[in-house]
């Protein structure tokens, strides 16, 4: 038997500190608070990828939109409701496939878009705090093969 009252030797061997997901928790507990004090109280980070995706894929389905962003139908529904309300897209029927409906940036949108870009790049060093440009891009390249793992074994959305 254990005795977790003894003196850890590292942070790492300290339960949460020691598991990835309660790491992964807080680091986006720090994401959403710099998210809402340097980039939008009005726009959430997860339209903001949607704005992305939109801007480089207008005309993606509702559904390609919420494979791009890994969000189950009905999280995807109603975030383009959200943002349909909002002003930032409009849903439109496919000329060439009268089922599909197909999603595009309003004006309104692409301005939104433009004003947001330069403050996400900027708390990017913010949100990784201590770490320099190279360990950003390899912590990226990490997480990105993790969520590729989970998405393998049926994980994700």
């Amino acid at each position: 038997m254990t005795d977790d009252t003894a003196t850890p030797r590292t942070d790492e061997e300290v339960a949460p500190l020691r598991h990835t997901g309660h790491l992964i928790r807080r680091a986006q507990q720090v994401h959403h608070a710099v998210w809402t004090r340097d980039v939008s109280t009005e726009v959430s980070s997860v339209q903001y990828a949607a704005l992305a995706v939109l801007d480089r894929r207008p005309g993606a389905s509702q559904a390609d939109l919420g494979a791009e962003l890994s969000l189950d139908r009905s999280t995807i529904a109603d975030l383009v409701s959200r943002m349909i309300r909002n002003g930032l897209i409009v849903r439109a029927q496919d000329a060439a496939d009268r089922r599909r409906k197909v999603l595009t940036l309003t004006d309104a949108g692409r301005a939104t878009y433009a004003e947001l870009v330069p403050r996400v790049d900027a708390i990017e060093p913010i949100v990784t705090g201590g770490l320099s440009a190279a360990e950003r891009a390899e912590f990226r390249r990490l997480l990105r093969t993790v969520l590729a793992h989970a998405e393998g074994e049926g994980l994700t959305a």
